[in-house]
């Protein structure tokens, strides 16, 4: 189907806010091009998580630094430029670029890739054009490009062999190689800023009749967690006596080793983006510990999300509780974790998804189609 798709540059550029969360899906995306044939060039402004995220790079992507003012030397602008989650291009690159497709002849290309969002406000934004009134690119268009749960948005990134990995992929081996020690117990991965209702779910895992082990990642989900425990072990001599709950920790991990933590475990506690749509690939019950904002913006974008995902009762009352957000309606204060309820949830949400055209191959028709 991309027979027909001129095999173009990209520019794709993105600033490091905080989390990685804006780095890691600029990564897939510049990835995900490159392997549909694409040639890339990512601007970043602190690449240094990619050594981590990404160890061994990627064919068809260059990673170039993204200083203010821009280097432009020996530098000729693509024919794509995408401006990542609202991050502005320098005017010198944007003047570079108007002078390069005036010169060729060539349609602006200019895409502004927003955040990921289930509201409504979506599917009328999507694909919208946004005049340049000034600047250098003054004359320019630029397309407003939203990723998306349904149908008239952008879609999500979806390589194109996940479904291939996923069913190669061997929970055991995978495990023993990452030397974590698992002995069969129910598996939960914890990937979070600092959740309000984290207490509350330890000691219901410490409770519960099968036993948890609570992978960990690093970073806020750590501390958060050695906070929690701290709290526990010094109010409650008695909590957790019965070892139901155990804990195995994680060093930070590539892009495609977090893919197989969240396809091992049984149940993933995810939190932004990036995270939250590779957890919905997993097929897994989840939970999201949304990025919270001044401005409560956040609890519209959850209800959303949990409106599109079907969740049931429970699920939304965990969410609300999670990310300390009050429940619309009465519920006792400590919602029950109920995986094997919410897993129908997730399967037909995966299979809804995978229905769908992923957001490179829309973005390449979007492209085709429009310029």
């Amino acid at each position: 189907m991309y027979s027909e798709t001129p095999l173009l540059r990209w520019d794709i550029f993105c600033r490091v806010i905080d989390n990685f969360g804006d780095i890691g899906v600029c990564w897939r995306l510049a990835c995900q091009l490159a392997q549909r044939g694409q040639s890339v060039r990512l601007w970043v402004d602190d690449p240094s998580a990619l050594g981590w995220m990404a160890p061994e790079g990627a064919s068809g992507v260059e990673v170039k630094r993204w200083t203010s003012p821009l280097d432009m030397t020996n530098i000729t602008p693509g024919d794509v430029m995408v401006e990542a989650f609202g991050c502005e291009i320098n005017p010198e690159f944007i003047a570079a670029y108007a002078y390069h497709i005036s010169v060729k002849g060539q349609k602006c290309r200019w895409i502004n890739l927003e955040y990921l969002s289930a509201e409504k406000f979506v599917l009328r934004s999507h694909g919208l054009p946004s005049p340049v009134m000034s600047g250098p690119g003054k004359g320019l268009i630029k397309h407003f490009f939203y990723p998306g749960f349904t149908a008239g948005t952008g879609g999500l990134l979806r390589e194109t062999n996940l479904l291939e990995r996923q069913a190669n992929f061997d929970r055991t081996a995978w495990l023993e190689q990452q030397g974590l020690n698992w002995q069969g117990e129910r598996l939960v991965s914890l990937f979070c800023y600092e959740p309000a209702g984290l207490g509350d779910l330890l000691e219901a895992l410490a409770q519960d009749s099968p036993p948890t082990c609570l992978l960990v990642t690093p970073g806020r989900a750590k501390t958060a967690l050695d906070a929690k425990l701290s709290d526990e072990k010094r109010l409650k001599c008695l909590w957790n006596k019965r070892n139901k709950l155990s804990f195995l920790y994680l060093p930070t991990l590539s892009q495609n080793d977090f893919d197989h933590l969240l396809w091992a475990c049984d149940v993933n506690l995810v939190r932004g983006e990036d995270s939250l749509v590779r957890a919905l690939w997993a097929g897994k019950p989840l939970v999201w510990h949304i990025y919270p904002q001044d401005d409560d913006a956040h609890v519209a974008k959850l209800s959303a999300f949990l409106d599109w995902l079907q969740a049931p009762a429970s699920l939304c009352n965990f969410h609300m509780h999670w990310n300390g957000i009050p429940p619309a309606e009465a519920v006792h204060s400590r919602p029950d974790f109920l995986p094997q309820e919410w897993q129908m949830c997730a399967a037909q949400a995966l299979k809804r998804l995978l229905a769908q055209d992923d957001l490179v191959t829309q973005l390449i028709r979007f492209i085709a189609k429009n310029h």
